[in-house]
C-alpha cells in the first residue's frame, strides 16, 4: 500500500486538530499520569497558538464510550488571551473536558462485561474529518491541517476515516505513549503522509510535541522527521474482530473473515456462486453443437 503523495504548501498557517485519548482505563496503568500527560499538552497548544496568529487549534476528547469537542480556539479566540499574553490555556477547555470525563465514565457503568477497553477512536477521527472539511469549504481561512489498544470492531469505520483522509490531502499524525504500539494509528500516519511516533523519554514529552509535531507542513520538506521503521498491516476479521495475518475476503463489498463462511455476513453473498455460474455456462456452451 503506498503511502499518500507529498503537497507542497504555500505558507506555515496550520488547522491542528487534536484528538485527547481519555481513555481511564488506559491512564490507570500509565507510566504518566494523566495530569502530567495535559501540562505537556497544554503547554504545546500554547506554542501552536503563539507560532502563528492564523494557526489554529481544535481539542476533541475521545473517551471510552463517547467523544466530543472540548475546545476551538477560533470560537474562543477573544478568550485566548488576556493583558496581552495568553492564560493557562483556557480555564473553559479545562472545565469541558472535566465535564466529558464524567459523562464518559457514567456511560460506561452501561457498558456489559467483557467489551474490550478501547477508545473510541473511529468517532472522534470522523469528527475530525468533518471539521476539516467544514473549514475548507467556508473559505475563510485555508489552512494545511494534520491531524489505548486498538478495538477491533471500529476497524472498518477506522480504514474509511483514514481513506477520506488521504483523498483529502489531510496528513494524521499520532503520537503513541502506551506500552504497546498501535496498529492503527501506524497505518493511518503512513497512508496519509502525516508522522506516527512514540517518545522513548515522556518526561520530555513537550520537547517530542514541538520538535516533530508542531512543525507546520511547509517545513516539514526541509526536516529529517522520523521514518516508520515497520508497519503493522494486519487487519481485524469481521466474524470476531480478531487481528489476523491472513483471511478470506469477501469479492463484493471486500469484509475480511478468519475462517471460511457460505455466506457473507455484511452484504449476503453466497462464496463459490459466481465461480459455479462461470462453470456451469461455459459447460453449457461446450456442449452447445456449432452453427
Amino acid at each position: 500500500m503506498a503511502p499518500a503523495p507529498s503537497k507542497l504548501y504555500a505558507d506555515d498557517v496550520s488547522l491542528v486538530v487534536v484528538l485527547l485519548d481519555t481513555n481511564p482505563f488506559f491512564w490507570s496503568s500509565s507510566s504518566l499520569s494523566f495530569s502530567q500527560f495535559l501540562s505537556h499538552v497544554l503547554a504545546f497548544f500554547n506554542a501552536i497558538l503563539t507560532l502563528n496568529q492564523l494557526n489554529q487549534v481544535v481539542v476533541i476528547a475521545t473517551g471510552y464510550n463517547s467523544c466530543d469537542y472540548i475546545f476551538d480556539s477560533s470560537s474562543d479566540l477573544n478568550r485566548s488571551f488576556e493583558n496581552g499574553r495568553m492564560p493557562v490555556m483556557c480555564s473553559s477547555l479545562l472545565q469541558k473536558l472535566e465535564e466529558f470525563l464524567i459523562k464518559d465514565e457514567q456511560f460506561s457503568k452501561e457498558e456489559p462485561d467483557g467489551r474490550i477497553k478501547s477508545s473510541l477512536l473511529s468517532g472522534s477521527l470522523s469528527m475530525a474529518l468533518c471539521y476539516i472539511q467544514r473549514v475548507f469549504r467556508s473559505g475563510a481561512l485555508h489552512p494545511h491541517p494534520r491531524g489505548s489498544p486498538d478495538g477491533p470492531e471500529q476497524y472498518v469505520a477506522i480504514m474509511n476515516a483514514i481513506f477520506s483522509a488521504q483523498h483529502s490531502l489531510v496528513p494524521i499524525d499520532s503520537c503513541y505513549i502506551g506500552a504497546q504500539n498501535s496498529a492503527f494509528l501506524q497505518q493511518a500516519s503512513y497512508i496519509t503522509g502525516g508522522v506516527h511516533h512514540k517518545p522513548q523519554n515522556l518526561d520530555g514529552l513537550f520537547q517530542y510535541l514541538m520538535t516533530i509535531f508542531a512543525t507546520d507542513l511547509h517545513s516539514r520538506s526541509f526536516l529529517n522527521l522520523p521514518k516508520p521503521v515497520g508497519v503493522d498491516f494486519r487487519a481485524s476479521c469481521f466474524c470476531h474482530k480478531d487481528t489476523i495475518d491472513m483471511g478470506y475476503i469477501c469479492s463484493v463489498c471486500l469484509s475480511i473473515f478468519c475462517k471460511h463462511h457460505k455466506k457473507c455476513s455484511t452484504c449476503g453473498s453466497v462464496f463459490g456462486q459466481a465461480q459455479s455460474e462461470v462453470a456451469s455456462a461455459s459447460d453449457k456452451k461446450r456442449k452447445t453443437p456449432e452453427t
